[in-house]
């Protein structure tokens, strides 16, 4: 269980699903792309779920990816991480499955709970004692209700039914379970995951809030790049909730009691906000059968409530130093539209020709020629529905600094603003585009991961194919255009790491 994307950020990812979306209608008389003419059989069900049915012939698998539209930017100070704390809770089973007497769980979780109200109230006066006492009650309790609970016992089922990869990810957007499972076990999935959807039980919950919490002290408290990344989004967005870690604050962590949770989970995560995507060796008939049979009496539940909230124009550029006992790292961000934005394309375009490959602008300069950095990188983050920021990452080789990192990649970006790059620049990263369509519609779950975040994200799975055609159209004068629009000074924050000096 992941927070952010389990898939790698490659060139295909970065330009195609986090830019290329910007394409969300094809022109008129305008050629479909082969991939909007996939046999997409689609479902809607009356309590507003969707499923994508795409069968591929091949090897006996089939893949499903169910995306839920609700993540970190749907949170607020005091509840955040709370998306991503329900990630890990929906493993935990049902009043069916992972338990052996559910009555005498739920009056164990009663008093827990009672007492986890008390402790708040502790930790709010100052009372450590008192608190620290009520945490030992609390991990009593929860020791006591273990006796009851068949652990794992999720995972075992579809294991001994032979799936693969079972895991979940949590991003700003969205939250996102899948699996692959042989296509003859098709039902199961069915079964289980509409049983997980309407009667999820959060048993061992404290003890799996504290996974989260050292999950966040590993990724974060104790990692230097966790810090620097955390810091320079906070710095960069001083509004809009991306500037919020999704994996949340850890005084919000440790005080989020299960009965917030579960109210969260009943109100945001029902069909009314789910989209299923399954791709493999299926029937797509029986796929809106079992849908229907096992989804369609849910609830609808609610969707999250709109996020008004607007970073305002940035007068000039912020600076933050994270100081740390390890090697130093630049990162770069400068404010950018969102995913669904016609300049989109040409700023993936940038970011493919400063770093998508060894004879790119920045890798070329600084890693081959003049030998300043080990690494340096171009992305997009840290959501899609939002505006965001284009980043650029760098790790200087010793004994070179961020200051000569900075002024390269400076003056690459001028350059490109100045003169736009050459048809051949171009033609190489369409070429890499092309490669990479080819590639990420070879894999059942990445096709499925496409089609989910496509229908989730714009309402059409057949956006996310839209974009090549707008990629391919991507000229020198729009790459200089955006170059110079968004990449300036006064738009950029600029976060370092370095060396902390002394003991």
């Amino acid at each position: 269980m992941t927070v952010g994307r389990a898939l790698p950020w490659t060139l295909a990812w970065a330009v195609t699903i986090a830019l290329g979306l910007a394409a969300t209608e094809s022109p008129a008389g305008a050629q479909q792309t082969p991939g909007e003419r996939l046999p997409v059989h689609e479902v809607a069900l009356s309590n507003g779920m969707r499923f994508l049915a795409l069968r591929r012939d091949g090897a006996p698998t089939v893949s499903f990816v169910t995306r839920y539209g609700v993540g970190g930017v749907n949170e607020r100070v005091g509840t955040t991480g709370i998306a991503h704390l329900l990630e890990h809770m929906l493993f935990k089973g049902t009043s069916t499955i992972g338990t052996r007497d559910i009555a005498a769980e739920r009056a164990l979780f009663s008093r827990m709970d009672a007492t986890h109200d008390t402790l708040l109230v502790a930790r709010a006066r100052g009372d450590s004692v008192t608190a620290g006492a009520l945490r030992g009650r609390i991990a009593a309790l929860e020791d006591a209700a273990r006796a009851f609970v068949e652990p794992n016992e999720l995972d075992r089922i579809f294991t001994e039914a032979g799936a693969r990869g079972l895991n979940a990810t949590t991003s700003n957007d969205a939250t996102t379970y899948f699996v692959e499972l042989p296509s003859n076990r098709t039902e199961l999935w069915f079964a289980l995951e509409a049983d997980r959807m309407r009667d999820p039980v959060f048993r061992e919950y404290y003890t799996e809030r504290d996974v989260v919490a050292e999950e966040r002290r590993l990724r974060v408290e104790t990692s230097p790049f966790g810090r620097l990344y955390e810091e320079h989004l906070s710095a960069a967005y001083t509004v809009h909730p991306y500037g919020v870690p999704v994996v949340g604050f850890m005084s919000d962590i440790e005080a989020l009691s299960r009965r917030d949770v579960e109210s969260y989970y009943r109100r945001f995560y029902g069909p009314g906000n789910a989209v299923v995507a399954i791709v493999g060796d299926v029937d797509p008939d029986r796929i809106e059968s079992w849908a229907r049979r096992y989804f369609e009496g849910i609830p609808a539940g609610e969707l999250p409530p709109p996020v008004l909230a607007e970073e305002p124009r940035q007068p000039s550029e912020r600076r933050i130093t994270v100081e740390w006992d390890a090697e130093p790292r630049l990162r770069i961000g400068w404010h950018v539209p969102a995913s669904l934005h016609a300049d989109a394309p040409a700023l993936g375009i940038l970011g493919a020709l400063l770093t998508g490959g060894r004879t790119t602008r920045l890798q070329r300069r600084m890693v081959i020629e003049d030998r300043i950095a080990t690494a340096v990188s171009a992305s997009m983050g840290p959501g899609e529905r939002f505006p965001g920021l284009f980043f650029v990452d760098a790790v200087p080789r010793s004994p070179h600094t961020t200051d000569e990192q900075e002024r390269a990649v400076y003056a690459e970006i001028a350059r490109l603003a100045a003169e736009g790059p050459s048809e051949a620049e171009l033609e190489r990263v369409r070429n890499q585009i092309e490669a990479g369509n080819v590639r990420r519609i070879s894999s059942n779950l990445g096709l499925a991961f496409q089609l989910a975040d496509s229908e989730s994200l714009t309402g059409d799975w057949r956006s996310t194919f839209r974009q090549s055609a707008r990629l391919r159209e991507v000229t020198s004068a729009e790459v200089r255009r955006v170059a110079a629009e968004y990449l300036t000074e006064n738009n950029r924050t600029v976060a370092v790491l370095v060396r902390r000096e002394g003991p």
